[in-house]
């Protein structure tokens, strides 16, 4: 296939993907496609798979391209039988399995009654989140996919005694990573080159999963004096 027969396939599913993206994937070493004698790129099935597994991770998940691209080398080793291609989260969990509903797409739209009914939060809540800055409504009014993971967090958190005005502290802390990481990735967003732009979403994706794993394993250590370890 041809870089616009791909287009073509992919669009249906991400309807944001572009031929500078999947020219960026390719740059990035995510994909090989042959090359006609003119030079011209020609796409098999196999590399429309790997794109779709690199684009489902990087929607759903959130994966910076250096965990996907370790996911695909494992699929790449010798000897090794190819499995379907799945988004995996970084603690190895499939989306759609396990339990688990699959990841929100980052285009979700939800009311403030179907955000409460699929988070668990009740309306009191939902006010007081906002009223605290955790929780924010497009223009519209509308809520997106990760507004309904900082909902299903809170409400999960709740079971155990927190509550909303307990989680002060974790907004501050975003707005304080926000305002770090803004200052890396801007000047690349600012670009026209749509491949930089390419390349500032992917630097925060990064950023975000290095941080997180900065918190996680910052509160383990806290921790360990509690728990005896």
């Amino acid at each position: 296939m041809s870089i616009g027969e791909v287009l073509g396939q992919l669009r249906v599913e991400f309807p944001d993907v572009t031929i500078s993206k999947l020219r960026f994937l390719e740059t990035e070493g995510l994909v090989e496609p042959q090359r006609t004698p003119a030079g011209y790129r020609k796409y098999s099935w196999d590399d429309v798979a790997r794109l779709r597994f690199v684009l489902t991770a990087q929607r759903d998940q959130y994966l910076p391209l250096r965990v996907i691209r370790d996911q695909l080398a494992e699929f790449d080793a010798p000897g090794r039988q190819r499995p379907t291609l799945v988004a995996v989260g970084p603690g190895g969990e499939v989306p759609g399995r396990g339990g688990q509903e699959p990841a929100e797409s980052a285009q979700v739209r939800l009311g403030r009654a179907e955000l409460i009914s699929r988070s668990g939060i009740d309306e009191s809540t939902l006010g007081e989140l906002e009223r605290l800055g955790v929780l924010v409504s497009d223009p519209a009014g509308w809520f997106d996919a990760d507004a309904l993971i900082i909902a299903r967090a809170v409400a999960g958190l709740a079971e155990y005694g927190l509550e909303p005005r307990h989680l002060r502290g974790y907004r501050t802390a975003a707005d304080r990573e926000v305002g770090l990481f803004a200052q890396l990735v801007a000047p690349l967003a600012r670009q026209s080159d749509p491949a930089a732009r390419s390349r500032a979403a992917e630097t925060a994706r990064e950023l975000v999963a290095l941080s997180q794993q900065l918190h996680a394993a910052l509160v383990r250590v806290g921790l360990r004096s509690t728990l005896g370890r």
